[in-house]
């Protein structure tokens, strides 16, 4: 008997539903956060050494590159702390349907796009 199971699974092929896509990312910012906590408490500790580190940092903060990298960690921040929200109302019984995971997947999307778009104007 031929057994029909794929053999190579082509996850890029895979249509994969939004709500497993937002709790993907979710998983993603958080080790996004998880390193990018590094780069924030390094710009803090030279910030707090004296008056000339607070310069350097400042000199660094308004440097594109840096701004760009604090807007990812602030950005992967926003999009975690809403689908983590989400994850919680979860919790409490609410969306937990298929129909239920869609609209929140959807609402974590928009919702996030919405902060971090806010987000990337007040950082820039």
């Amino acid at each position: 008997m031929k057994d029909k199971r794929p053999v190579n699974l082509n996850l890029i092929a895979f249509k994969w539903p939004l709500p497993a896509l937002t709790s993907i990312t979710h998983r993603i910012t958080g080790v996004l956060l998880f390193f990018g906590t590094a780069v924030l408490l390094y710009l803090l500790q030279l910030s707090l050494e004296s008056e000339a580190g607070f310069q350097q940092a400042a000199d660094y903060l308004s440097t594109p590159l840096v701004k760009f990298v604090v807007w990812v960690i602030v950005a992967g921040l926003l999009y975690h702390l809403i689908a983590g929200v989400k994850h919680l109302i979860m919790d409490f019984g609410i969306g937990e349907t298929l129909q239920g995971g869609r609209t929140g997947a959807i609402l974590t999307i928009v919702i996030s796009a919405i902060a971090i778009v806010i987000a990337g104007v007040w950082i820039w």
